[in-house]
């Protein structure tokens, strides 16, 4: 006699899992729908096309691929790091790298300002010295979305160096090529599937962001007020301006998702 829940079904997925699959998939597209639901169709062109709307998205592109740049430039040398270099604990490094991914990002905005606020220990030497604030302005937006989005990053590409292992670069090494010209012409080249994936959930995560920065940047409409934090202004006084709104991000982060993540990498995400 065949046991309960054995009997697999057509496609190849045991019976009893596709009702909670539903309730999943139900679990996030039913809100979304309801937001479309909320909106009225004739006010949503003139919603999306407001200044408003137009200034928080133009300024959440911008300051998102700014910081997804800054993820590359230094999540890319940690993940090398963590996954080939030999450094004494390296397991609470990887621990500190990665903790924006469980922390509040309240906290970590809260971390950033006061260590770089005109009293805190970089802060005021910056402003004393050089005249330079970083809170409340673009700079803090970026600062804020590269703290909550390196660690993607730095995870996917980790990861895609240790299951590579090192054996390309020990071939490269016996012939001749130097620990750069083995980085630059075998590591590389076998990362690139993994950091086109890696960028693409860090732009998104990016793009998401909003308790680091209103916590670190405020709130400044043209300077620091990106979409998501336009989507939680507006909300206040025009419900339907800030569906809006949230409509478009949703979209943009589907656009980015489905049409910019590169196909040789689709069943890795």
């Amino acid at each position: 006699m065949r046991e309960f829940g054995t009997r697999p079904s057509r496609s190849g997925v045991p019976l009893p899992l596709w009702p909670f699959a539903a309730l999943g998939l139900a679990l996030v597209v039913l809100p979304v729908l309801g937001l479309f639901l909320r909106v009225e169709p004739t006010r949503l062109p003139a919603l999306l096309l407001s200044d408003t709307a137009l200034s928080a998205l133009w300024l959440s592109v911008k300051t998102s691929l700014l910081s997804t740049v800054l993820s590359v430039l230094l999540g890319a040398p940690l993940a090398m790091v963590l996954a080939r270099g030999s450094v004494p604990g390296v397991r609470v490094l990887r621990a500190l790298v990665l903790l924006p991914l469980v922390l509040p990002p309240v906290v970590g905005g809260l971390a950033m300002l006061y260590l770089l606020g005109r009293t805190g220990p970089l802060g005021g030497p910056l402003d004393d010295l050089f005249g330079v604030t970083v809170p409340y302005t673009t700079a803090a937006v970026v600062l804020a979305q590269t703290f909550v989005a390196m660690p993607f990053l730095v995870v996917g590409l980790e990861g895609a160096l240790r299951s590579a292992g090192g054996a390309y670069e020990k071939v490269a090494a016996t012939l001749g090529a130097g620990p750069w010209s083995a980085f630059r012409r075998v590591t590389v080249p076998l990362l690139l599937p993994a950091l086109g994936s890696s960028l693409v959930l860090t732009f998104a995560r990016a793009l998401g962001e909003f308790g680091a920065t209103i916590t670190f940047a405020g709130s400044l409409q043209g300077v620091t007020r990106t979409l998501p934090l336009a989507v939680y202004t507006e909300a206040q006084s025009d419900v339907d301006a800030a569906v809006a709104m949230s409509l478009l991000l949703v979209a943009l982060a589907l656009l980015v998702i489905v049409l910019a993540r590169p196909k040789a990498v689709e069943g890795q995400l």
